[in-house]
């Protein structure tokens, strides 16, 4: 049996999708086998690396039309853990589940001062997998890399909603031009090595640690991006807005 590669779809580069780039895009949950806090999210969550109480959600963003069209990009949300506010709330939380309003908002088309009972309705979740599948305008931005080891990332800046002026045209699936909300930061310099050589010292050289391994980076993303574990099915009988 042989392969013929002739008619194989070339490899893209390792460029990021520009700063600022408006994109329709899926969400998708990756797993990290800690159980949230309704029945919904068991093994859902993601334990923080630090050894910390944070407990954050994983998500795989894929641009679903337009120029960028299944480029991917990945971000976690703290769903529990870390700072509090004055009222023992947790910050992370507050942001996120602010950004998970939004999902929903632009997903349905739903005006952010619509407090009927049927936009709300949209609003409730039987958990945080139901946001598994949730497809909405995005705009993206790089995130300058603050070690010299990995590279820039691809983030979600923010949701745009119904009544902006570029919601009707992302959702649709058109082009439209970028608008970087600032500029993007410096990177911050090496530091000056050493005159002896690599392998000296007391002990071998560590290599940088892969954020993931080689046959699992997507072509179209930057190495130093994690690569994405099986996601998890969208839950029957799902929100309103997954239907839509």
């Amino acid at each position: 049996m042989t392969f013929d590669m002739n008619d194989a779809e070339l490899p893209r580069g390792t460029d990021l999708i520009p700063d600022g780039s408006f994109a329709k895009v899926a969400l998708a949950i990756r797993p990290g086998g800690v159980d949230g806090a309704s029945e919904a999210d068991r093994g859902l969550l993601k334990a923080s690396r630090s050894g910390s109480d944070v407990r954050m959600l994983d998500c795989e963003f894929t641009v679903v039309a337009g120029p960028h069209a299944r480029r991917k990009f990945w971000q976690s949300f703290t769903v529990s853990g870390g700072k509090l506010d004055e009222q023992g709330q947790s910050i992370g939380w507050k942001i996120s589940k602010g950004m998970f309003r939004a999902m929903i908002d632009s997903a349905c088309g739903l005006d952010p001062r619509d407090m009927s009972e049927a936009a709300r309705r949209k609003r409730v979740l039987r958990g945080l997998a139901d946001l598994h599948g949730i497809t909405f305008a995005a705009k993206i931005r790089i995130e300058a890399s603050t070690n010299r080891d990995y590279g820039d990332q691809n983030r979600l800046d923010r949701v745009v909603l119904p009544g902006e002026p570029e919601y009707a045209r992302i959702m649709a699936g058109e082009a439209v031009p970028p608008s970087p909300s600032a500029p993007r930061a410096p990177r911050p310099a090496s530091p000056t090595l050493a005159a002896a050589p690599a392998w000296g010292g007391t002990g071998a050289p560590r290599a940088p640690v892969a954020a993931t391994p080689p046959w699992a980076t997507p072509a179209a993303t930057p190495p130093s991006q994690p690569a994405p574990p099986p996601a998890q099915a969208p839950l029957a009988e799902g929100p309103a807005w997954l239907a839509g």
